[in-house]
């Protein structure tokens, strides 16, 4: 269906088990998809992107992978719960990047990757709960947030911050580091203009390197 550019809904039966790679690239005037109905494990890279009508999606327990740039751009979508399932442990590089009116993001409790991209540019993006299953937060994961507040990464295991991770955050107040950071990344805070406070564990750092 890439390019389907009149196509508004679609109903999945329950034998679906996968979602291949730009299936519905730049259905621009789809609304809505509910997978709970299906069987789906796999959403596969850019399966919906540029989908800008795109508002809400539902995922079945059943999901344990969604591929590279799934909702890129999908500029309507203001809400997003990923899967429980104990499986689904990463949201890969651009996942959700420039999906302007994203609000708010459940992570679950399983997720231990957040890939690079995998949030820059949600513009609307206010307040994020981080789970402590987290080890590892790509380059640019939150870069231009400009409406994020504040993060507390204090109960994750992530042990390096890298590049621009945080990069534009400019409402971004404060940032609570966890004890197990080791390597903070150059611009990880860079123009975060607003940012009052921050939190770093007194351990002994590899490496450190933040613009002068």
């Amino acid at each position: 269906f890439n390019g389907c550019n009149s196509l508004s809904s679609i109903h999945f039966p329950y034998s679906v088990i996968t979602i291949g790679n730009s299936a519905f690239f730049q259905c621009t005037s789809l609304t809505s998809i509910d997978l709970l109905v299906t069987q789906v494990t796999s959403i596969g890279l850019s399966a919906f992107n540029g989908c800008n009508s795109l508002s809400s999606i539902h995922f079945p327990y059943s999901v344990i992978t969604i591929g590279n740039s799934a909702f890129f751009q999908c500029t309507s979508l203001t809400s997003v719960t990923l899967p429980t399932n104990p499986l689904f442990t990463s949201i890969v590089s651009g996942a959700f990047y420039k999906c302007s009116s994203l609000t708010s993001i459940d992570l679950g409790n399983s997720v231990t990757t957040i890939g690079s991209n995998a949030f820059s540019q949600c513009t609307s993006l206010t307040s994020i709960t981080i789970p402590d299953s987290v080890e590892t937060i790509g380059s640019n994961a939150f870069y231009g947030c400009t409406k994020l507040t504040s993060i507390d990464l204090s109960g994750t295991r992530v042990t390096t911050i890298y590049y621009r991770v945080f990069g534009s955050c400019s409402s971004l107040t404060s940032i609570t580091i966890p004890d197990s950071v080791t390597t903070i990344g150059q611009y990880a805070f860079y123009q975060c203009t607003s940012l009052t406070s921050i939190t770093i564990p007194a351990v002994s750092y590899t490496h450190l390197t933040l613009p002068t």
